[in-house]
């Protein structure tokens, strides 16, 4: 598990990252803006976020290994 705070962070930087990109570097990287957003939706309906279990697998900023249900 990871405190929200972190995977806020985590969500915050790609999509401020990925509109720059889209505005500065190529339009299609729009669609990694819309992937994130789609995966913080996914996420409050099934309770599956990838990037907390990355980070948890990693043991990156104080994040724990969520156990199998």
């Amino acid at each position: 598990m990871c405190p929200p705070s972190v995977i806020l962070r985590f969500a915050g930087t790609f999509v401020i990252l990925s509109v720059v990109l889209g505005l500065l570097v190529h339009p299609a990287w729009f669609a990694f803006t819309a992937f994130v957003g789609f995966n913080m939706v996914q996420s409050t309906f099934t309770g599956f976020c990838p990037l907390e279990r990355m980070l948890g697998a990693a043991g990156w900023m104080g994040c724990q290994p969520r156990l199998a249900r």
